[in-house]
């Protein structure tokens, strides 16, 4: 069975007892009687399922069984990458990139009426944010617009990837670049992007989607770049 492939008393524990989100466990001396190791090893091993986003533990309620996300341990272990060495972030949306081709058409068809409202309001928030005479990046609504279009798949695993792109987008500082023409660039693929979405031409806005996803290669925009005029700027 693969609950024995697993090296933690607890995870197999929460395996075993079939524990369903939002399933309040027993506390950690019952636990650690139940499961018969010791409270100290059962802390370690609580600790590694909070970090993988299996459970929630906190003085008031306790410990909790959470709904499955993939997010979790992939912004772990790429938030460790980019430490590393941010460059890693490259490769990690050369990776993004393929996702959203790959799986445009299904997420696009999958989207509600309601959704493709949202897209509109995002694209008119952030052309309104680049029209204010102090302008703002629109970096919320440019994530919160491609993770929309993406949102109906029934996939954790793809988006619990875009979701650690976009963490990792912004820990990098991507999401503090100012360049104001690349901006209006940007924000017109979206608007042209969701139009298509609208109006029922998948193709077209996928290929859009290709487009805009080349302006930061195009435009010389990379790591190295932004961090040395962070550098610059201090």
């Amino acid at each position: 069975m693969l609950e024995t492939r697993i090296d933690s008393e607890f995870l197999r524990y929460l395996i075993e007892r079939d524990c369903c989100p939002g399933d309040r466990l027993p506390s950690l001396a019952e636990l650690s009687r139940e499961i018969g190791i010791s409270v100290g090893k059962l802390r370690e091993q609580l600790e590694v399922a909070r970090m993988l986003g299996l459970v929630e533990a906190s003085p008031r309620r306790g410990i909790t069984r959470t709904e499955y996300s993939f997010t979790p341990p992939v912004r772990l272990s790429l938030m460790v990458a980019l430490a590393f060495n941010s460059a890693y972030f490259n490769a990690f949306s050369e990776l993004r990139v393929h996702l959203e081709t790959a799986y445009w058409d299904e997420a696009v068809a999958l989207l509600t009426d309601d959704d493709k409202t949202c897209l509109r309001s995002l694209v008119d928030a952030a052309m309104d944010k680049l029209s204010q005479q102090r302008i703002q990046i629109p970096y919320i609504e440019h994530r919160q617009l491609h993770l929309t279009v993406f949102r109906r798949l029934n996939n954790p695993f793809v988006v619990g990837l875009l979701e650690a792109y976009w963490d990792a987008y912004e820990a990098v500082e991507l999401n503090t670049y100012a360049d104001l023409p690349y901006l209006r660039e940007v924000w017109d693929y979206h608007e042209r992007i969701v139009d298509a979405i609208v109006d029922g031409k998948a193709a077209l806005g996928k290929q859009l989607l290709i487009e805009h996803m080349q302006l930061l290669s195009k435009r010389g925009i990379s790591i190295e770049r932004v961090e040395a005029e962070a550098v610059a700027a201090a």
